[in-house]
């Protein structure tokens, strides 16, 4: 995968010489920028002509063969240890890389938003021009995906509906007992239960995640809520996995709601009401159309049915109470917003479409699926049923 990075020399003009990140491979950006993933900072430099890395002896012989970089440099080729010892450690770093950038023939530079204001203050004692950008440019670029990162989200996708089976045949296999708690095998089954089959199974396909959601009841009502402690009969069960792939790092997401039993006549009505609203945000789903577009269509399902939504009250607590999606890649939630105030959507944006409703006296339902905007529409990348009661 080669990104065309012209719209970052474009916004670089004549204003810039270069476009710098100093941070790890955690980093989107710098993931992105650099093509190279190292769990210590590193420096990139971008310029129209080339891509340069500064990193250290460590990483100098990963970073020739894995990194997209023109160049490799060396902390050491700076004498960055000698500088080390004469000076604080953020000048000494801040010294290493004014020479690198003029190595380079760079003199003013852009860097993101959250550069770390150490390192700038200490370049700009240097005599280098620095000024933090606000135009999202490279989040911005990393929003349209090529062939291959779609490619990659699907693969992700796919490991996520096996764990998501995974999860779903344990909840089937479960007993109600006469309290109503599932039980599995004799013993409760837990939301952790459920999360451990989950991060099995993704392990299984090459993927990983730092945490994920099985909710139950209650829990269900708050979107972000992990959920903990044991599962019971005829109550909603949100399950939301983000999980990365392990060697792209691009990442999937996917919501299903289930019950094990009879759901309640508020939840299947939820339910219905959900699965509407998400069959009118993939029907707005095309090039041209906005984000908010995509939002106003799931609003307005929800609206006519009585239900309470940001939209019509900023201040809600119950109903629809979150964006209808987000743009994901390399990070889970990147542009475009699929929101009030949503962006145009282009062609090659992956995005999600997550309505749901929410309310603890009830609990909650979301669905969640993982489409790629087309020339003409849009494609599904989740081919995992929607069903709601599992037998």
């Amino acid at each position: 995968m080669e990104p065309d990075f012209s719209p970052l020399a474009e916004f670089l003009g004549d204003e810039f010489d270069g476009y710098l990140i100093s941070a790890d491979g955690s980093d989107s950006n710098q993931l992105y920028l650099s093509g190279f993933d190292a769990p210590d900072p590193y420096t990139t430099l971008y310029t129209p002509e080339g891509t340069h890395l500064l990193v250290s002896t460590l990483e100098y012989g990963r970073a020739k063969k894995e990194s997209r970089a023109a160049t490799v440099s060396r902390l050491s080729d700076y004498d960055y240890m000698a500088k080390v010892a004469e000076n604080p450690h953020v000048v000494a770093k801040a010294k290493t890389v004014a020479e690198f950038v003029a190595d380079h023939g760079v003199e003013t530079l852009a860097v993101p938003e959250d550069f770390p204001l150490g390192v700038a203050d200490a370049l700009r004692d240097e005599g280098v021009s620095i000024e933090a950008e606000t135009d999202d440019v490279l989040t911005t670029i990393r929003a349209v995906k090529d062939d291959d990162e779609v490619e990659y989200i699907h693969d992700a996708q796919d490991a996520n509906e096996a764990s998501m089976q995974a999860a779903e045949d344990l909840i089937r296999a479960a007993d109600i007992a006469d309290d109503g708690m599932l039980r599995y095998e004799g013993e409760p089954l837990t939301s952790e239960r459920v999360k451990e089959e989950i991060e099995v199974t993704l392990l299984r396909h090459g993927c990983a995640l730092d945490e994920t959601i099985v909710a139950c009841g209650a829990d269900a009502a708050d979107p972000h809520n992990r959920g903990s402690g044991p599962l019971y009969a005829n109550e909603s069960i949100i399950i939301d996995i983000f999980p990365r792939d392990k060697e792209t790092k691009y990442n999937g997401d996917m919501t299903r709601t289930f019950v094990k039993g009879e759901p309640s006549a508020k939840i299947r009505e939820w339910f219905d009401l959900t699965e509407e609203a998400f069959h009118a945000a993939l029907d707005a789903v095309e090039p041209g159309a906005t984000g908010e577009d995509v939002h106003d269509a799931v609003c307005d399902v929800y609206e006519a049915a009585g239900e309470n939504t940001l939209r019509a009250d900023q201040s809600a607590e119950t109903g629809f109470i979150h964006s209808t999606g987000h743009g994901i890649g390399l990070d889970v939630h990147e542009l475009p917003h699929v929101s009030q105030h949503g962006e145009e959507l282009k062609p090659g944006h992956v995005i999600t479409i997550e309505p749901g409703l929410y309310d603890p006296d009830v609990g909650g339902v979301r669905i969640e699926d993982l489409v790629v905007v087309t020339e003409d529409g849009y494609e599904n990348l989740t081919e995992y049923p929607v069903e709601l009661v599992v037998e």
